[in-house]
């Protein structure tokens, strides 16, 4: 009789086993069909993403080359050309890639931005600085020293009172622009 036991349950055994072999081995067959479609399409949006950063770069890296260019020439017109050509490189990305590589897109931006400040563009400058807050809402770059992108540029730009007592003080803004625009009040006033 245990013998039979034995052979009964080794049967039993074996039968739980391809079971549950075959339950995962069709649940495993059926997510890979789904993945084969989706991953056909994902492939094609990735590829699609890849081929309009590599454009985007490629363009961006003529404008950095102006913007050194303007910097080693103390040149207006290179200033706000280098800008111009950040403007149309990010016009020329589609909406596929409006999450991608966020951050180099935000630095370029704001390049632009201070780029049309310092080729004497202010009305552009402002328009960039706001599209570039609408865009990346709560969000901000910093400069080596600490100082705020969007602050220093909403300063210079004339977009915060500077008749304000202590806006300065509360702008994160570079101590040597905070001096000069004290500097150029003063002068103003007496």
């Amino acid at each position: 009789m245990t013998g039979l036991s034995n052979k009964f349950t080794r049967s039993l055994r074996r039968l739980g086993i391809v079971t549950i072999t075959a339950a995962t081995l069709s649940a495993c067959n059926m997510y890979g069909a789904q993945t084969v479609d989706e991953g056909i399409g994902y492939r094609e949006a990735r590829f699609a993403e890849m081929s309009a950063m590599r454009s985007y770069r490629s363009c961006l890296d003529d404008a950095m080359e102006l913007d050194t260019k303007a910097r080693s020439e103390s040149s207006p017109a290179k200033y706000l050309a280098s800008a111009r050509l950040i403007d149309k490189c990010e016009s020329e990305l589609g909406p596929e890639v409006s999450q991608v590589g966020e951050e180099e897109r935000m630095r370029a931006y704001a390049l632009s931005v201070q780029n049309y400040v310092k080729g004497g563009d202010v009305v552009k400058a402002r328009a960039n600085l706001e599209k570039f807050q609408q865009a990346y809402s709560n969000t901000d770059l910093y400069f080596a020293d600490g100082s705020s992108f969007v602050d220093t540029m909403e300063v210079l730009l004339g977009l915060r009172d500077r008749q304000a007592l202590g806006d300065f003080s509360v702008a994160n803004v570079n101590s040597d622009i905070k001096s000069e625009l004290r500097r150029v009040r003063y002068w103003n006033n007496n």
